[in-house]
């Protein structure tokens, strides 16, 4: 259901760019289509990213692709357990030859963040994310200092079933538009990644130099106000808020998601659409992208943990039970 238009139309225009973007990408990060495509909605929509999986599956290489392709300030912070606070925010020190405090800047102060490996950082660190990803700003000693525009922050974490790893805050946990999952690749994904390292002359087949870059700050922030105009028929936008309703009283979950959610539910899907050339959003944009918005912000009963069942099984009965709006 793309529509059609003149070549000079923004909206063609900037599902042309995304489209390049994707497949720049895909060039480095064989076999996660899906992940990439995500990656971009959350971008498009202004929103903060956390992608999870073993060791080994390409989450940080994904993020560098993405940097690679961005002409922007990129910052990488790797989380480990004795990392401070103010390794992430920067700090404040005093000049002896000015007598005067002065601020340094942390890593937060930049247009991607790479927050590798969040989940080995005890809460406390993990918590001085809280005010940037949610403000755009950071205090230090006091005063406010912005951080660049556009921002994002993609966070890496490991299941948290493995040694050294501990869970992330409800409150930050929220403040992720999506939580995206990275599985292993399909066979023949495997075959082609394999074959594109070994059979290159340097034995790295992962030579990002290779990647062009193909957008600006400027063009990232233009397409995010042209998302944010996408239109929104009313019948779709109380289908965004029922779906986040319903997961408050749905049988097997003990917390549902909160108003955040409908609102990430919105705008991603506002962001899909514009990838896909539309200018309005439909309820299959919505279903689309509703099992990374609210995986990560609710907290299933303790029988169905015990049974082995996992919120993307729940949320998937939850979205063939609520009546979605005729198209």
């Amino acid at each position: 259901m793309t529509d059609t238009g003149p070549t000079d139309d923004p909206i063609q225009q900037s599902a042309a760019i995304v489209a390049t973007l994707r497949d720049e990408i895909k060039k480095a990060l064989v076999g996660q289509d899906a992940v990439i495509d995500q990656v971009l909605v959350a971008l498009l929509a202004g929103g903060h990213v956390l992608v999870e999986g073993v060791p080994g599956l390409g989450k940080t290489l994904l993020v560098r692709s993405l940097a690679r392709c961005f002409g922007g300030d990129f910052s990488r912070v790797q989380f480990t357990p004795d990392l401070m606070p103010s390794d992430i925010t920067g700090h404040a020190i005093f000049d002896m030859q000015s007598q005067q405090f002065q601020v340094r800047r942390g890593p937060v102060f930049t247009n991607l963040l790479l927050a590798d490996e969040i989940n080995r950082a005890p809460a406390k660190t993990q918590a001085a994310l809280l005010e940037v990803m949610q403000e755009r700003q950071i205090t230090i000693e006091g005063e406010s200092f912005t951080t660049g525009e556009p921002f994002m922050v993609l966070a890496t974490q490991n299941p948290v079933e493995q040694e050294g790893t501990y869970p992330l805050p409800e409150a930050e946990l929220d403040r992720f538009m999506l939580k995206i999952f990275i599985d292993y690749p399909q066979q023949d994904d495997e075959e082609k990644l394999v074959q594109q390292i070994c059979g290159s002359e340097n034995n790295d087949g992962f030579n990002l130099t290779q990647l062009r870059t193909l957008i600006k700050p400027q063009n990232i922030l233009a397409m995010q106000r042209l998302a944010n105009r996408i239109s929104v028929d009313p019948a779709v936008l109380a289908y965004a808020v029922r779906l986040a309703r319903s997961t408050r009283d749905w049988s097997g979950i003990s917390r549902g998601a909160g108003p955040r959610a409908s609102i990430a539910l919105v705008a991603a899907a506002k962001a899909r659409a514009l990838m896909q050339g539309n200018t309005y959003i439909t309820p299959d944009h919505i279903k689309e992208i509703a099992l990374p918005v609210l995986r990560h912000r609710i907290l299933l009963a303790a029988e169905l943990e015990i049974e082995g069942v996992d919120a993307d099984h729940t949320l998937r009965e939850l979205l063939e039970q609520v009546e979605a709006p005729r198209q």
